[in-house]
């Protein structure tokens, strides 16, 4: 009876966990952006994370340009097969706001203990889960 009582607790457990993963954007942002662009670079972990009409807005000189997610895919392939140097990566999540099926992520990036970006990531929740879909960042 006690074990039947303790796997029907951890049943539950693991069933919350992934609701509150289903619910919390770090997840995806975690995933695809935190490792899949930055740690690790992996192409895979990027497509499924970023929606296909991903766009990263970048403003130089007053101008404001955008690349896409195959675009920034493509650069950091080239980028990954002329550097292997794998760097360490942690990032804080000051700011998570979630409401009903939009949400913004602010990401402090840090590489090798410099703090290097302030990412703001945009997500929408779609049937199969939270996606990526828009990124401004302020570069340190």
């Amino acid at each position: 009876m006690r074990l039947c009582l303790i796997a029907v607790i951890a049943a539950l457990t693991s069933l919350l966990a992934s609701a509150d993963e289903a619910n919390d954007p770090r997840a995806v942002v975690e995933a695809a952006y935190v490792q899949g662009v930055h740690a690790s670079f992996s192409a895979e972990a990027m497509r499924k994370g970023f929606h296909p009409d991903f766009r990263m807005y970048t403003l130089r000189d007053g101008v404001l340009s955008f690349v896409t997610r195959d675009e920034w895919i493509a650069r950091l392939e080239k980028r990954a097969a002329e550097d292997s140097r794998k760097a360490q990566i942690q990032a804080e999540y000051p700011i998570v706001d979630v409401t009903g099926n939009t949400a913004v992520v602010r990401v402090e990036l840090h590489r090798d203990g410099k703090h290097v970006f302030t990412d703001y990531l945009s997500l929408y929740r779609f049937a199969d889960g939270w996606k990526i879909v828009a990124k401004v960042f302020h570069a340190r």
